[in-house]
This record gives structure tokens, C-alpha cells and sequence, in this order.
């Protein structure tokens, strides 16, 4: 693997003038403006037998402004200025016309456009020349690298509870505050990069270098980014590039009037179960158009690294579709492993950290890839985290399946502590996977149809909605703090946000009922969902004073299946559970020193009981426990 990859970056070297110049390449392609007031127009459609461009700067005529034709491929324009004024004004709209092999005049969007919008009276999106007069320029700084990251997982157009696409600029103004009084110091947006299909939750992406327009410009965007730099948020974009769009009127597919391109042709290059194209990462253009595309959102919009999805897809051929991960190491090695992809995302990652180090790169990867998240200088794949993908399965499973005096305390601190030494994970309770509708979050999970009816405070505190409001605090809380060396949460489900979430489409009259975040819950000082608003908020905040996501993994001093209890120390904190559905205990024995409640689950701020005593500190004495020399009694 390293052979390959270090062959691809000499080959890089050799032919392309070096890694900053080969991803440069968003610079060239597609429609650029020049300091002249020329127009200059690159493009990569090697089964075209002639390229034009139209538009309504020459009236759409398709054979006016002819592309010539280079090598490799590639065909380019040059367009003079008029006046000394650029001959495609900024808001016109444009289309690449291919002639393909059989004749056919085929009208495309380019795949390096930058902004692409829809008429409402349309099914197909429109490319729009962007060129404004003056452009959003960035006042704030990135945030530098964190040591812990503590990632709320965002949808713009969902971050409102109007029934409606919400805006960036809705984003700004009203979700980005409350991330900062959360606590979470990372936002990971979803769904930006553009496509056509909203329900596909922005996993079907149809142009790669534009920004959605459904929530407003790409200066929106960048003010956006700027302004969450400003308060010390690091910015992540949530990047697809294991797979793209069937679409062709305004997708990449058949862009050239060919199967291939930028895909693999037949079989191979079409994802089976997502519907969808699969790269050819073994083709050059394929590198330049990819790695071209992440350094375009770094270093024109501003974000601070990549959450990469579909990483499990892109590591196999068998896309992990009927696949079992056991962790044998023959899972990993062989045949079935597709080392031009695995070749991509290690150049990515050594791209990224060459000419971004402060970036961070994250692998979502469901089968346990060994040293994905390694230096590229090991041989591993060079992400910095990878998320931990088994930990709300186990969850869910607990939940489901087992009545609560069964949960076993060791499988779950298994779960909870089984990953790779020195490979850094993302801990996370629930993400938006199970969000979604025909899933159920945590809270819903817990408290089902009681949620409709007695999350009031002025309604008697049922059984149902008890247990629910503790065990959802606590199990975001071990989570928290055993899982990972980072943690993660969907947007709405720190406050147990009931529901799920489903997106306009026809299976529900398009409607938008689903689609939305009801915030406006937390700020009812009558509903108990401001008790789980206000736990996330102060277990973030005890993060940020103590960094147990920055520290070495927890010391298990006990998990014991009869009391239903479970200890550990980290970060120089002890952190005890009692999942005991009906059990309390005094004069408990746990390892400890000096003892002093810095975060209770029962306070009645919390929605708890207040069954302790905050102001009292308790002194351990020399009495040896669970191999400890020191211990105390809570």
C-alpha cells in the first residue's frame, strides 16, 4: 500500500509540478474568471468528440465558443474581455454542450461549478456563473487544533422548528450560539456539498464544488464559517467522495456521454444498494478532480478538516454489502481490499496535513480497518479519528433487547474500551443514523408515545419518564467519558428531541413536519426536555475544565454485574454509575482520594432526585479495593 501510494505522489512529482499544483486544479477548471476580464474554461471529458460552451452570454448558441481539444483528454477556452469587462456576467446561467460519440448533444453542468440553483417550476438544477463583484472576505482566524473535540452534528436546513428549509443564515444568527452555550467547541455540517435529492440527507451529491443554494449563497457560507471561528468553533464538512449521484442533467454521471469517465464502467461502478456511480480512484483525473475538491472547500470556504463518509464502501469491493467484520486480520488484507481507493484517502490525508496541518480528517468505517487512523508515514491511512461505530449499536441493542436488571455491566465497558492503541476515537451514544426515520433515537427509544403526553412538569413523573430522563443522562455521560478520545452528537438529541426525522418527499405528501429541530422545547421552563438540555451542557463544560477526551484511557476499577455498578478514574475524576433499576446503596466502597461532586445525573436541575449532598467532601482512607492501596465510601 505505501509502495503505491508513494509511487502515485512521485509520479505527482514528476509529470504534475508537485501536490500544491496538482491541487490546484480548482483554480483552472471549469469557468474562471481572469484579472483581465477574460474568461478561461478547462474541462475532462475524454470520450467527447467536440466541447462548447452555452449560455445567456451568447444567446445559447451550442457551437459558438468551440473548447480545444489537449491531451490527455482535457479540452480548454479562452473567452477575451469585452471592454475590459468579463464576457459572462456573475449570475448567468451556463452549460458545458458535449458532443458525445454517437452524435448526440448532450447539455451538462459542469463538474467544477461552484454554484448551482433550482427554479422552482424545474426538476433539474441550473449552473449559475459566480463572480460577484466583491466577494466575502473572512475577518476571523481558524481555531487552533483542539485537544478535545466535542462534535455537534449539524443539518442547516433542518435547524429550525418552522416547517421549512432553514437558511445559513438562520444557522449563524440562532443555532451557532447555542452550540457555543452547549459546550461543543465542533460543528460537523451535513448535506452542504450540492444535491438535487433533499431526502437523501445530502449522500447523493450531484456537484461537488458547490455549496447548496437551497440555504441560501456561497458568501452566506463562508459568513457562516467565519462567524463560528469567531467564537472558537472548529468547522468540519461531512465530504462524500465515496460514491455520487446517478444523476446526469445535473450530476457527474455520463458527463462525457460515456459510462465512465470519472466512474468505473459496468458493474463495478455502480453501487448496488445506495443507487448510485463509484469512483475510478486509479484514474489521474479522478485524484486531481478529488483531492482538488477538498483543498477548494479548505482554502475557499474556510473549514478547518473533513468527517469522510463511506469509508467501509470505498476500503473493499464487496462495499461491505453482506459483510461481517470479526476483526480477523484476514478481513483486512487480500484481494477483496481495493487498494486504489485505500491509495486516494491516504494521499488525501498526506495532502491535507502537508499543506493543512492544523486540519483535522475523520474515517467513518464501520469494519475496523487496522492503522486507518496512523500517520501515512507508517503505512497507515492518516486519518486523525475514526468514529465508534459499534458503541450506539450496543446501545440500541440493550435497549431493545434486555429487560434492565439483565444489562450486563463488563459488555458494556467492553464496548465501551475495546479500540486499537494509539488509534484515536470518536465516541458517540447516537448520531443522525438513528435519527432517521424507520430508527428511533435514544429518548424515543426510552420513553416512546409517554413523550406526547407527560414530559410536563405540571404532569406526575410516570416510571416511563423517569427511567427514560436518567438512563439518557447517563448513558451519554459513560459514553462521554469511556468511549473515545472524542464525542459526538445530532443535532436535538442532547435534549432527547422527540420523534424522527424524515425529509419532504412523496411517501409523506412532501412534508416538512419531520424535517425540522424543535429547539423552541428547551426554552419551556414546563417540559422536562430543559433537564436534558442542561446536563449536556455542563458535562461538555466539565470536559473542557478537566480534558478527559485528551487524557489516557480510564482506569476500570470495577464493573459489577450484581450491583449493576460501574467505576473508572480519568483525567484525575472518578466516575461512578449505578445502573441498578431499583437498588441505591449507602456506604458504597469505590477507589478513590479526596471525594467532592462536580456532576450529579440525580441534581434537580437535571431532573433528578436530590438524594446528595453537594457540599460535603469525602477523604479516602487506607483500606485496599479492587487492587487500589486508597478507597472511599460513597
Amino acid at each position: 500500500r505505501y509502495s503505491l501510494f508513494y509511487n502515485h505522489l512521485k509520479n505527482i512529482e514528476e509529470s504534475e509540478g508537485g501536490l500544491d499544483k496538482f491541487t490546484k486544479s480548482y483554480k483552472t477548471f471549469g469557468v474562471n474568471q481572469l484579472e483581465d476580464g477574460g474568461i478561461y474554461c478547462k474541462e475532462w471529458a475524454p470520450g467527447a468528440e467536440a466541447v462548447f460552451l452555452a449560455g445567456d452570454f451568447n444567446g445559447w448558441n451550442p457551437f459558438s465558443h468551440p473548447y480545444k481539444k489537449l491531451e490527455y483528454g482535457k479540452w480548454e477556452l479562452f473567452i477575451p474581455p469585452e471592454d475590459g469587462c468579463s464576457p459572462v456576467p456573475h449570475g448567468s446561467k451556463l452549460k458545458v454542450v458535449i458532443r458525445a460519440q454517437n452524435g448526440a448533444l448532450l447539455y451538462r453542468i459542469s463538474p467544477w461549478a461552484r454554484y448551482v440553483v433550482r427554479d422552482e417550476d424545474k426538476v433539474n438544477y441550473d449552473w449559475v456563473h459566480w463572480n460577484p463583484p466583491q466577494s466575502y472576505i473572512h475577518k476571523n482566524p481558524s481555531p487552533k487544533r483542539l485537544k478535545s473535540l466535542r462534535i455537534y452534528e449539524s443539518h442547516v436546513g433542518i435547524a429550525s422548528p418552522e416547517g421549512k428549509v432553514a437558511s445559513y443564515k438562520n444557522f449563524t444568527y440562532n443555532v451557532l450560539p447555542r452550540i457555543k452555550d452547549l459546550g461543543y467547541n465542533c460543528v460537523q455540517l451535513m448535506a452542504i456539498m450540492e444535491h438535487a435529492y433533499y431526502a437523501s440527507f445530502g449522500y447523493q451529491v450531484t456537484s461537488f464544488f458547490a455549496a447548496s443554494s437551497r440555504y441560501g449563497t456561497p458568501d452566506d457560507l463562508k459568513e457562516m464559517i467565519d462567524v463560528a471561528h469567531s467564537m472558537g468553533i472548529t468547522v468540519l464538512l461531512d465530504v462524500v467522495h465515496s460514491h455520487a449521484s446517478k444523476n446526469s442533467e445535473d450530476g457527474l454521471n455520463q458527463f462525457d456521454g460515456t459510462d465512465s469517465c470519472f466512474f468505473h464502467s459496468g458493474y463495478r461502478g455502480n453501487h448496488q444498494l445506495w443507487d448510485s456511480r463509484l469512483f475510478d480512484y486509479a484514474n489521474w483525473e479522478v485524484l486531481r478532480f478529488l483531492l482538488s475538491n477538498l483543498r477548494m472547500w479548505i482554502e475557499d470556504y474556510r473549514f478547518d478538516g473533513f468527517r469522510f463518509d463511506g469509508v467501509t464502501s470505498m476500503l473493499y469491493h464487496h462495499h461491505g454489502i453482506g459483510t461481517g467484520f470479526s476483526g480477523d486480520y484476514n478481513e483486512y488484507f487480500g484481494l477483496h481490499v481495493d487498494e486504489d481507493a485505500l491509495c486516494y484517502l491516504m494521499l488525501a490525508n498526506h495532502m491535507i496535513n502537508s499543506l493543512h496541518p492544523e486540519c483535522i480528517t475523520i474515517a467513518e468505517d464501520v469494519s475496523g480497518m487496522p492503522a486507518l487512523c496512523r500517520p501515512v508515514a507508517e503505512g497507515g491511512g492518516g486519518f486523525d479519528y475514526r468514529l465508534a461505530m459499534a458503541i450506539p449499536d450496543k446501545w440500541i441493542q440493550i435497549i431493545k433487547e434486555l429487560k434492565d436488571e439483565d444489562w450486563n455491566m463488563g459488555n458494556i465497558v467492553h464496548t465501551l474500551t475495546n479500540r486499537r492503541y494509539e488509534e484515536k476515537y470518536i465516541a458517540y451514544a447516537e448520531s443522525h443514523d438513528q435519527a432517521l426515520v424507520g430508527d428511533k433515537t435514544l429518548a424515543f427509544r426510552l420513553m416512546d408515545a409517554e413523550m406526547y403526553t407527560n414530559m410536563s412538569v405540571l404532569m406526575p413523573l410516570t416510571p416511563v419518564i423517569d427511567r427514560g430522563i436518567q438512563l439518557h443522562k447517563m448513558i451519554r455521560l459513560i459514553t462521554h467519558a469511556l468511549g473515545g478520545e472524542s464525542y459526538l452528537n445530532f443535532m436535538g438529541n442532547e435534549f432527547g428531541h422527540p420523534e424522527w426525522l424524515d425529509f419532504p418527499r412523496i411517501g409523506n405528501n412532501e412534508s416538512y413536519h419531520y424535517a425540522r429541530r424543535q429547539f423552541n422545547l428547551t426554552e419551556d421552563d414546563l417540559l422536562r426536555y430543559k433537564f436534558l438540555n442542561a446536563f449536556d451542557r455542563d458535562m461538555n463544560r466539565l470536559e473542557e475544565r478537566f480534558g478527559w477526551l485528551a487524557s489516557p484511557q480510564a482506569y476500570v476499577s470495577e464493573k459489577h454485574e450484581s450491583n449493576k455498578v460501574i467505576a473508572f478514574e480519568r483525567a484525575g475524576l472518578v466516575f461512578i454509575f449505578n445502573f441498578h433499576p431499583y437498588q441505591s446503596y449507602v456506604d458504597y466502597r469505590v477507589v478513590a482520594f479526596k471525594y467532592k461532586i462536580l456532576l450529579d445525573s440525580d441534581a434537580g436541575e437535571y431532573g433528578g432526585h436530590q438524594r446528595l449532598d453537594h457540599n460535603t467532601e469525602y477523604f479516602s482512607e487506607e483500606y485496599p479495593h479492587n487492587y487500589r492501596p486508597n478507597s472511599i465510601m460513597v
